[in-house]
């Protein structure tokens, strides 16, 4: 029988630890590892289709350059690399004024792959340039910006005490679907059974977490904001504020409660349309719990008001001292942070301020059509498919054809590849020793560093390979002399490395990375070269927690010597390993400041400027859309092969049954869905769990795939045809994809026979 390998999930951010067979180079089973210290053996159905991944007709296994026709042919190596070498160089010598630089990043990794990340930083770097965008500023830089304001960095970021709470409160979010936190769909069920523990749940929708709860708020899609105010200000009205809590870690309490105290309750109330005595229910539970913990997700994340949703939900928990004590919210530590920490720094375009290193993904079209001469100009995609995840297809489309070069390094053949001027083919996180920086736990934090599976297919290069090779072509790296004497010092004496590295790294500090890869990486085990970044992480790691790195690896060691160690365990622990534990009165260190500041004046002038009445649907699209529902067979974009999905082969649009029938149209009917930017077909299924007037597509649909007939065939809804790039959060330029105003009309006769047409192709892949 083969043997177990351990490894990790890479279709969602809990990246649960794994243990596979493989035969040939297909995974053939699929098992939880119960021995992960952090997953402890916990599996969804989602990883036993892992094998799709790696294995399928879209592999690149050779670089790509574009014809004049549009159509790519193979070129090798060292022509694709010293091409882009020579238009990269020519590009960056043109805009030496410019000074956010002429290169857009976007990507730097998926949801199981960062190792890709730093390398190509140090591109950006080299290129002079700022611009970076990937999927956390299409989610989350909300969120960041309002951890930035309240808790000092825009690098601190809040755990969720789901194990030990008595009230969970669940805010626009699936866990039963989409997780998000440890064993989700256990800690569900172990809240729902056990009686001294509560659940609340606010979701237009009554998802599966919705049914499970002890009480499911299902406000109007949109109105979060208005609801958190309202609860918020109820909790002042009946004094529910920790006074000791917030006399001892906080600061400008007054000024938030003078603005909770003018809110019209009743009226923000009846906006949300949830009734006033389950808001009121909920107002008891959280003024009745011992330790509330808030768990929020992409439903108020990419929803109207999203940063000021963010402010809101965390003010929940801190009014009322639900913080840094078991069974609440805390902040966790990080190996490396995952974002950066911007000073304010601002686009020269579209005014929007960088957040935690990136600009909004929503504006990347802007960057690029801009008539003026410090517009973008070079697109480098990494391990993203923003032609298929940005909002607006058609105007990234146009974006990618007016850059002077694009480059994509991706594993497949994606929507985004197929417009590039070059295509990188890159090995799979399969092939390759990975890791994420989804390092998102507390008290103990934990990280994983996977061991290759396979050899990478021939023809394929690991990210850090890609980027050492080009930069060495655009003479940024040491020659080899250099590195071979860096190389030794990191044989006999390691923990010097930097220092002894230091003088070739001034002229051009951001190819760090490349230098560690290039030397450091060449004494670790075979193929373990990429994993020669983190050795500065564990550093940086053991210098700023000493005391908490060496609870978690139950040693004395101190110093260079700790950071030492925790990098030979992390090399040595293919389950992955803890990496810092923290006791409960430190979640104070991990913030800069003594206390919490309460007041975000930006954000309290959007609270009091809230009105009903400019919240009104548009007569025009009269209906709300959730854009990228988390369902059974959904993930993120690097599953592409049809046969993976067990069910929903068409990607359908959800909707009420009296909906669909205002519109002549009924289960499996063809319908269309009409927004101000685009029209969608899909396949119409009846769900009463949604509210009336909301529908509901699937992300991670969209995708060209081959049709097995020599031809191409897209595989169920491209819905960033129906988003609009300009209806964003204000603050973050985060989209709102999950209240996306559309209609419903009748698909024509040509649209019914080509969706048709194509669904029965698909379904012949999936059935083999």
């Amino acid at each position: 029988m083969a043997q177990w390998r351990k490894t990790a999930c890479s279709l969602c951010y809990v990246n649960c630890g794994l243990e596979v067979q493989t035969e040939g180079r297909k995974i053939i089973r699929v098992r939880g590892d119960r021995e992960h210290p952090r997953s402890a053996g916990y599996l969804c159905q989602k990883a036993q289709r892992l094998t799709w991944y790696g294995d399928h007709d879209d592999r690149l296994t050779t670089p790509l350059r574009r014809r004049p026709d549009g159509t790519h042919e193979p070129v090798d190596w060292d022509t694709a690399l010293t091409e882009i070498a020579d238009r990269l160089t020519a590009i960056r010598d043109d805009c030496t004024g410019a000074d956010e630089g002429p290169m857009a990043y976007v990507g730097g990794g998926g949801q199981g792959n960062h190792s890709s990340g730093p390398y190509g930083h140090a591109l950006l770097q080299w290129m002079r340039s700022t611009r970076k965008f990937g999927a956390l500023s299409q989610e989350k830089t909300g969120d960041f910006w309002v951890n930035g304001k309240m808790f000092g960095r825009q690098t601190c970021h809040t755990a969720e005490g789901v194990e030990e709470c008595d009230l969970l409160l669940v805010i626009g979010c699936n866990p039963w679907q989409a997780h998000g936190f440890n064993r989700a769909r256990n800690v569900v069920n172990t809240i729902k059974n056990d009686p001294t523990r509560r659940m609340v749940v606010v979701d237009p929708r009554r998802t599966e977490t919705a049914a499970a709860a002890d009480l499911h708020l299902p406000l109007r899609p949109g109105t979060d904001a208005y609801l958190l105010g309202a609860i918020l200000a109820l909790i002042l009205q009946r004094r529910g504020q920790d006074e000791a809590f917030l006399h001892a870690r906080t600061e400008g309490f007054e000024q938030v409660a003078e603005v909770l105290r003018r809110i019209p309750v009743d009226e923000f109330i009846a906006h949300t349309e949830v009734p006033r005595a389950d808001v009121e229910r909920a107002v008891d539970l959280i003024l009745g719990a011992r330790a509330m913990t808030v768990r929020v997700e992409l439903g108020v994340q990419q929803g109207r008001n999203s940063t000021l949703n963010s402010y809101l939900e965390k003010l929940l928990y801190l009014l009322t001292g639900h913080f840094g004590r078991p069974g609440t919210n805390a902040l966790h530590s990080w190996l490396t942070p995952l974002w950066a920490e911007s000073a304010g720094q601002r686009s020269a375009i579209t005014g929007f301020e960088y957040i935690g290193g990136y600009l909004p993904l929503n504006t990347l079209a802007e960057e690029f059509l801009a008539d003026r001469p410090d517009r973008a100009r070079v697109m480098w995609v990494d391990s993203s498919n923003p032609a298929n995840t940005a909002a607006d297809t058609a105007s990234f489309e146009r974006a990618i054809a007016a850059a002077d070069l694009s480059v994509v390094v991706d594993v497949a053949y994606t929507e985004t590849a197929a417009l590039a001027d070059y295509v990188l083919p890159a090995a799979s996180q399969h092939e390759k020793w990975e890791w994420t920086y989804f390092t998102l736990e507390w008290p103990v934090n934990y990280f994983h560093l996977r061991p290759p599976m396979f050899d990478p297919l021939p023809g394929t290069m690991t990210e850090a390979d890609i980027y050492a090779r080009l930069l060495d072509k655009l003479g940024a790296l040491p020659g080899r002399e250099a590195l071979d004497h860096l190389t030794e010092i990191a044989r006999t004496d390691r923990a010097n490395l930097m220092t002894q590295a230091a003088p070739l790294l001034k002229d051009v500090p951001g190819i760090a990375p490349v230098l560690l890869h290039l030397t450091l990486g060449r004494t670790l085990p075979a193929g373990a070269a990429p994993a020669a970044v983190l050795w500065a992480g564990c550093h940086q790691a053991a210098r700023r927690m000493t005391v908490q790195v060496q609870r978690a690896l139950g040693t004395r060691l101190a110093g260079t010597d700790l950071g030492e160690e925790l990098f030979d365990r992390i090399l040595s622990s293919p389950g992955g390993l803890a990496f810092s534990k923290h006791t409960y009165d430190e979640v104070w260190d991990l913030m800069r400041g003594e206390r919490v500041r309460l007041d975000v004046p930006e954000l309290l002038e959007r609270l009091a400027g809230l009105d009903p009445a400019d919240d009104r649907p548009d007569p025009e699209f009269p209906l709300s859309l959730i854009g990228g529902q988390r369902r059974s067979h959904n993930a993120n974009q690097i599953l592409r092969p049809p046969a993976w999905r067990r069910t929903d082969p068409d990607g359908a649009l959800r909707a009420r049954a009296e909906d669909l029938a205002a519109v002549g149209a009924s289960e499996g009917d063809w319908v269309a869905v009409v927004s101000r930017t685009g029209r969608v077909v899909a396949r119409a299924e009846v769900d009463g769990t949604l509210r009336a007037g909301q529908l509901a597509l699937p992300h991670g649909y969209g995708m060209s795939v081959p049709d097995g007939r020599g031809g191409r065939v897209v595989h169920g809804p491209r819905i960033n045809l129906l988003t609009d790039a300009a209806d964003r959060d204000p603050i973050a330029g985060t989209p709102h994809h999950k209240d996306v105003p559309v209609r419903l009309e009748p698909a024509t006769a040509e649209e019914r026979d080509t969706a048709q047409r194509d669904s029965e192709r698909v379904r012949q892949l999936i059935n083999g």
